[in-house]
């Protein structure tokens, strides 16, 4: 996979993150579960479908490159909590400490990775 694509990736990501963090926070204010078709299935879809691709990129660039203080795990790891955090985000009576320490987790990770990709392209 290009560079250039896990770098695009990567930011889309990162807004996606953003994007449920705003999410949960709208519907844990307003008390309401969101419709499950027709909103929770196909942004938790979207969301899913980019960790695949990013997942399987970084570790294919990972087995050739030497990054720092990454590991595939940690890749693995935040594709999965990425993928649960964009269908939590859509539920109120997702427990706050949880959810909010999975985007935080999520958040740190990603914005590492930007920073490595930076720096390997640079």
């Amino acid at each position: 996979m290009q560079k250039e694509k896990l770098q695009r990736l990567t930011d889309q990501l990162i807004k996606y993150t953003s994007e449920a963090d705003d999410t949960y926070e709208g519907v844990r204010e307003a008390g309401k579960e969101k419709d499950f078709f027709s909103e929770v299935k196909p942004f938790a879809d979207q969301v899913k479908e980019a960790c695949v691709q990013w997942e399987s990129g970084m570790k294919e660039w990972m087995k050739e490159t030497e990054f720092k203080h990454l590991f595939p795990e940690q890749i693995e790891q935040t594709a999965h909590n990425l993928s649960d955090v964009a269908v939590q985000a859509f539920f109120p009576k997702t427990s706050y400490k949880r959810f909010k320490s999975h985007v935080q987790s999520v958040e740190f990770i990603l914005h590492h990775v930007k920073a490595e990709i930076v720096r390997i392209l640079s």
